[in-house]
């Protein structure tokens, strides 16, 4: 992968967005929690059992957490589910709420957690470190961020040269050598997926046209379906490419080295002109959790410099927390300093998603 091949090959994927969902997150009714942001409380940890849901424990991830936070004097138990099932479940429990913590998930989800009253205002220990305008932007500050995440198209280097690889998505369905040869999803209640979909719909903004998209925009998911090979369940990406099945398709930022040492595959990714869009993984408090002050000591100590730093290198992400980057691999710093964001309102693709979500799956997937 550009500016990332030099990684140490025991990256695991991406963690914003692993696991799958059924379907898109369900429309947040009203009702989002106001008042005074909570703060941890000085003391160590009781060793109460916090439940946390989160999308990010894959491939390790939860194994790893869980055994660091026991080391700091945590107890945690992880729910893991993709990022659809994880909002709606956050939003169905908001008047019982069995989770304390919850992790992983991205603004657009979030939004709608808040919305529905589900998570609360909080103040975390390291809230001057990290840039606040990459977690919630309103004054009551219900969610923070934690990591950062890029969505891209990689391509099989064996198969196509620089020169002759797409250079956008658009070009998949467009130019002749690349129908059939990208793998499509099958699903959408991944974030990965839901935000692949935001970078290329927010492309057509119509406020004329059907959910703010115009015709067009909707020609190019027809033809992102129609000329694709559909994903295999249960079958990773990298050993469809591997095997000769695919060439190309959707992956996140940290997932190729290890993919590529795993799968013996070597792959670039496609940086189109207009940029590519970022997820932003967040850690929020669960509104209504019976154990606030520990939720809060452990979101402290897991949004710290020093664990997001450990988190990073293990795990090839770039920490959002300013003092973890000089923990962060040099390759993966390199990368998102040059790297170019897509420029997406992120209102308008709250807002929308889940009619998005629905006319996709009804009108061109089936």
């Amino acid at each position: 992968m550009r500016r990332l091949k030099t990684l140490i090959a025991g990256a695991v994927a991406v963690a914003l967005l692993s696991g799958c969902g059924a379907s898109a997150a369900a429309p947040a009714p009203s009702g989002a929690v106001t008042g005074p942001a909570a703060v941890a409380p000085s003391g160590p940890p009781s060793g109460e059992t916090l439940v946390v849901y989160t999308n990010s424990n894959g491939e390790g991830r939860g194994e790893w957490l869980t055994k660091k936070a026991a080391e700091a004097g945590f107890k945690i138990e992880i729910v893991g589910a993709g990022g659809a099932d994880a909002t709606n479940k956050l939003i169905a429990e908001k008047n019982n709420p069995i989770a304390d913590v919850a992790f992983g998930l991205n603004n657009m989800y979030f939004e709608q957690i808040k919305a529905a009253g589900a998570i609360a205002p909080f103040t975390p220990a390291w809230a001057a470190e990290v840039d606040t305008a990459k977690g919630d932007q309103s004054d009551s500050k219900a969610y923070w961020p934690l990591v950062q995440q890029a969505i891209l198209l990689g391509y099989n280097t064996e198969k196509f040269s620089a020169d002759q690889a797409p250079k956008d998505w658009t070009d998949l369905w467009t130019k002749d050598e690349f129908k059939s040869r990208y793998e499509r999803v099958t699903g959408l209640g991944t974030a990965t997926a839901q935000l692949v979909f935001a970078g290329i719909l927010t492309r057509y903004k119509d406020e004329s046209g059907d959910l703010g998209v115009s015709d067009e925009g909707w020609k190019q998911i027809e033809e992102y379906f129609k000329n694709g090979t559909p994903a295999v369940a249960k079958t990773d990406l990298f050993a469809r490419i591997a095997s000769g099945e695919t060439d190309m398709g959707q992956m996140a930022s940290s997932v190729i080295p290890e993919r590529e040492k795993s799968f013996n595959v070597d792959v670039e990714t496609v940086m189109p002109s207009v940029g590519v869009p970022l997820a932003i993984e967040q850690v929020a408090l669960v509104n209504g959790t019976k154990k606030q002050d520990e939720a809060l000591k452990f979101i402290d100590w897991f949004g710290s410099a020093q664990v997001q730093g450990e988190w990073s290198q293990q795990f090839n992400s770039m920490p959002v927390n300013k003092a973890a980057v000089a923990s962060a691999k040099p390759e993966v710093v390199e990368f998102f300093n040059t790297l170019k964001q897509q420029d997406i309102d992120w209102n308008f693709v709250q807002k929308n998603m889940g009619a998005w979500v629905e006319k996709i799956e009804l009108e061109y997937m089936s």
